[in-house]
């Protein structure tokens, strides 16, 4: 088997095409965001080490983590920077990689609960310590862009909350999972940026701060506006919180920008995307456009709950929706949508701008379309 090999200067980083991404409620073949090499693991010999705060350390095998009970999430990971593109074309420039609306990917991931490994080694904190205490995850195999490893961590009373279906996941979609994406183990934290969701995991460590990783302290966050260069945001990384949960948001996927669209006999044409809900406050419930900038919209279907198994929720999932909008005939026409989420988060027109460029959630749209 040939193994592409990317480097720290090179990484693979590439989302697929929006048309096709918004095909499948859920996603075969999702985006890539690395800050280095791919490794390729042996699972045989691969193991995970729990440390920190806990009354046993452990050190599990992938069979050891097989053993356990498993548990299937279906879940939308996001990476921080979804939709950059539009922030830096509408807003103004920012720093980081061009990503347009596809860094996104909804899948059904199956391992243990994080919880279960954690309760298996024993939490050794204080009541008062247990607060503001995280978990922190990392991985070794492979340097990073700006750190010699990759970590993150989330708040430790998120994973030991077995509703918020923190996993290991050791399957996507039913298969093991592919080097890219995590092969042998990953985390996978719903709701969360998808830059906590550690790939390639090898240590779980219980710990009263966050991680001191780079990716966790000088990166992923929303600065303020007057953190305008790299320079001034020096004054702000230590000082702003780390992205967890991800806003609502929506994405028009068909049809494509600066494109010519027939309309039916009724004078209407047919818009489909995605939506996401934000953090733990799925799922979304709504979906609307608007090819009037907003003055009036109209409901969109909410696609891909039937195709799910039944008990599964769908807390976590991306939603596709589908709508049939009257619109005029004529040039640079444009279309907007909106989504609103079961706890009542309703996506904004536009955000404020950050210096990353992260956490972009303005109406989904689309332009330059030429309506016949």
């Amino acid at each position: 088997m040939v193994h592409f090999e990317y480097s720290v200067e090179k990484p693979l980083n590439r989302e697929p095409e929006l048309s096709k991404l918004v095909s499948n409620f859920i996603t075969e073949e999702g985006y890539d965001r690395n800050h280095g090499p791919i490794p390729h693991l042996n699972a045989s010999t691969h193991r995970v080490s729990i440390y920190g705060s806990v009354k046993n350390q452990l050190s599990l095998s992938i069979d050891d983590l097989k053993r356990l009970p498993q548990h299937t999430v279906i879940c939308a990971l996001q990476c921080a920077g979804n939709r950059r593109h539009t922030m830096r074309t509408k807003l103004k420039e920012v720093s980081g990689i061009d990503w347009f609306d596809g860094a996104v990917m909804n899948c059904e991931w199956t391992g243990p609960l994080l919880r279960d490994v954690l309760l298996k080694s024993g939490i050794n904190l204080t009541k008062d310590r247990l607060k503001n205490a995280h978990v922190a995850f990392a991985c070794f195999q492979t340097p990073c862009q700006d750190d010699e490893w990759y970590g993150a961590s989330i708040p430790l009373s998120r994973a030991l909350n077995p509703d918020a279906e923190v996993i290991l996941a050791l399957e996507m979609n039913g298969k093991e999972l592919t080097p890219n994406h995590g092969y042998p183990v990953r985390v996978v934290t719903p709701g969360i940026a998808g830059a906590r969701s550690v790939k390639w995991l090898d240590r779980i460590t219980v710990q009263t701060t966050e991680s001191t990783n780079f990716y966790q302290q000088h990166d992923y966050k929303i600065l303020p506006p007057e953190a305008d260069c790299a320079e001034k945001a020096k004054e702000y990384w230590s000082r702003v919180p780390a992205i967890q949960d991800m806003p609502v948001n929506s994405v028009i996927g068909l049809p494509k920008p600066d494109s010519t669209i027939t309309r039916d006999t009724d004078g209407k044409v047919e818009v489909r995307g995605y939506a996401l809900p934000s953090g733990e406050d799925g799922p979304v419930v709504r979906v609307e456009v608007s090819v009037d900038e907003g003055k009036t919209w109209t409901d969109a279907e909410l696609l891909g709950a039937h195709e799910a198994d039944a008990g599964v929720s769908l807390r976590w999932a991306w939603c596709l929706w589908r709508a049939r909008v009257a619109i005029e005939k004529g040039n640079n026409r444009r279309i907007v949508s909106r989504a609103t989420d079961k706890g009542g988060n309703v996506q904004e027109k536009c955000p404020k701008w950050n210096f990353r460029g992260v956490a972009y959630n303005g109406y989904g749209e689309v332009g330059g379309l030429e309506i016949v």
